[in-house]
């Protein structure tokens, strides 16, 4: 899912908040990404080809991250693997802004907001992912997770005063819900699903829209790139986190290979690389585009948990996954333009 953008000044408001990526940061101001756009426009042959590739691999990266948390859970507390989240994705922000002589961003107000958005967008879920995916499959995670677009719509049409109700997005968020009551088997009274774990996972996806929201009215129009925003938040959130992980569990005894590596990459790879890739996107390609990204996840997702870690697959799964998303892009489509004489 995609980091959360800032629409162009002159476009019509986004009627919801864009998809929220596993790793969403602060909006990336508009005048920024216009001129961006206008000072590194690549051909149009060059351009067609190159963002493809990276969205290709941001799908498959954002995708196989339920499969890393999984396997880091293997040998570490659900807190600690959201800590190495965190931490080896600033690292890796902190290094780009090393790189392009970039600050991080200065002020106490700047900081304060950040800081409920570290807790929102990474402390939370990363941590309510964890735990979930203790007792539930990464596939199943992963489809919780392409909830965060119903969610959204649903919240906003309370939260922003742009948002109004339509028959379209009433429909998006039927549809949307009763593909999640497909995936979960509700007509066999939810067997063989762990209703804690599930929970917690819909939580997580929930706690998405509600940063979302919370940065599209805060840090908005905040100095410095999203780069920089985003890479404060991580910092916030290692710091939240490390708190939190001192609190309430013991220091690991052992670093087994596969865990470990597993949670360097969903930190440096998913939390870091990846929201470079997706800022690039927006820039060149637009937010509405570089979203898609958002309808892929789960696919991977669901693909990786079956093939490398075994789980097993039933048809209601990948159905209501389907639905699922189905409902998520009703909720976020336009009825097309009237025609005029």
């Amino acid at each position: 899912m995609s980091a959360p953008t800032a629409s162009h000044p002159d476009a019509a408001p986004s009627p919801t908040p864009p998809p929220t990526s596993p790793d969403a940061g602060p909006p990336i101001p508009a005048a920024s990404t216009t001129v961006a756009r206008e000072a590194t426009a690549p051909s149009v042959a060059s351009r067609s080809a190159d963002w493809r590739l990276r969205f290709a691999v941001l799908s498959v990266i954002w995708g196989f991250s339920f499969l890393l948390i999984k396997v880091g859970t293997e040998a570490f507390a659900p807190f600690q693997v959201a800590l190495g989240r965190v931490l080896f994705g600033a690292l890796a922000l902190v290094a780009v802004l090393l790189v392009r002589r970039e600050r991080l961003p200065r002020g106490l107000r700047t900081w304060g907001h950040l800081t409920v958005a570290a807790l929102l967008l990474n402390t939370a879920p990363f941590s309510l992912f964890a735990y979930a995916e203790l007792t539930i499959p990464s596939t199943l995670a992963g489809i919780c997770n392409a909830t965060s677009p119903l969610w959204g719509m649903a919240l906003s049409m309370v939260a922003l005063s742009e948002d109004r109700p339509t028959r379209r997005r009433f429909a998006g968020l039927g549809l949307g819900f009763l593909g999640v009551l497909t995936v979960l088997g509700a007509w066999q009274g939810f067997v063989g699903i762990d209703a804690g774990g599930t929970a917690l996972a819909l939580l997580a996806a929930l706690c998405y829209p509600i940063g979302w929201i919370y940065v599209r009215r805060t840090l908005a129009g905040a100095p410095g790139s999203p780069v920089a925003l985003t890479g404060a938040q991580l910092i916030v959130s290692t710091v939240q986190l490390a708190a939190v992980s001192a609190l309430f569990t013991s220091t690991p005894t052992s670093f087994p290979l596969w865990p470990t590596l597993s949670v360097i990459a969903l930190g440096a790879l998913g939390t870091g690389m990846a929201l470079q890739m997706q800022y690039g996107l927006v820039t060149e390609v637009g937010p509405t585009t570089a979203q898609m990204v958002t309808y892929f996840i789960p696919v991977i997702a669901t693909a990786a948990g079956v093939l490398v870690l075994g789980e097993q697959l039933h048809w209601n799964t990948p159905v209501g996954a389907a639905v699922v998303l189905a409902g998520a892009a009703l909720t976020q489509s336009r009825p097309g333009a009237r025609k005029t004489a």
